[in-house]
């Protein structure tokens, strides 16, 4: 069964909603039967490289709250995450672009490191002093690197603005398609879909209602024995 996870790494709730769900699907009884894959989604898509300002600023300009209230969203964050084991840093974050960390992403599916690229730049954006947006692609470099990637490669990728770039948007028109808009954004096995960082218990009822339905095929045999065929190390010859 494939689970598919629309997110930004921008996004607090992300954050928090992958934890939770990592801790469902640990404990899941099929939980070696299940993939995830991570899909593209950007909170602020289109926004210019190096375009960086602090999440107090981000929030007060987008929705027109005031900066007591921004940041006691960040505070309130900050605890939610505490309670997943999760360290926030609830003062002087920044925010920026995310469209190089998701083509670094794609990259790292290939090479099987998509799972572990994320949580690094997960704990780099909400737990670390260092910004994620602000250094250029040395930092993006680093922490991919961390990931298991080859620096040449990662650092070919971010020099091509057009590698990987069809991959993010296709994620981003699926998304659309799927009716998500906003993350995180959960899809199991095509047939089931959960929005926003729930509890942990939501994900595990979604879980086990998506793997009931999911039924493998299911081979029909006339008296329970497979008849002759071929594969790959020939066919079956009659012996009289």
């Amino acid at each position: 069964m494939r689970v598919e996870i629309w997110s930004d790494v921008a996004c607090p709730w992300c954050y928090v909603g992958k934890a939770r769900f990592e801790k469902a699907l640990a404990g899941f009884p099929q939980r070696e039967r299940v993939e995830v894959v991570h899909r593209s989604f950007e909170l602020d898509p289109g926004r210019a490289r190096g375009d960086v300002e602090p999440v107090l600023t981000m929030l007060t300009r987008k929705y027109g709250m005031s900066e007591a209230q921004a940041q006691a969203g960040e505070d309130n964050l900050g605890a939610q995450a505490a309670a997943e084991g999760l360290a926030y840093r609830t003062r002087d974050r920044d925010n920026g672009g995310t469209f190089d960390m998701h083509r670094l992403l794609h990259l790292a599916k290939e090479h099987g490191r998509q799972s572990e690229l994320l949580r690094i730049l997960y704990r780099a954006n909400f737990a670390e002093e260092r910004s994620v947006f602000s250094e250029g692609d040395d930092r993006l470099v680093e922490l991919a690197v961390e990931a298991g990637l080859d620096e040449t490669v990662v650092r070919a990728v971010l020099a091509d603005p057009d590698a990987y770039a069809d991959a993010v948007r296709a994620d981003e028109r699926e998304a659309a398609e799927l009716g998500a808009n906003g993350v995180p954004f959960f899809v199991l096995d095509r047939k089931y879909g959960v929005s926003g960082a729930q509890p942990a218990e939501v994900f595990t009822r979604a879980l086990t209602q998506a793997w009931e339905a999911h039924t493998p095929l299911r081979l029909l045999d006339g008296d329970g024995d497979g008849a002759d065929a071929c594969g790959p190390d020939g066919c079956a010859v009659p012996r009289n």
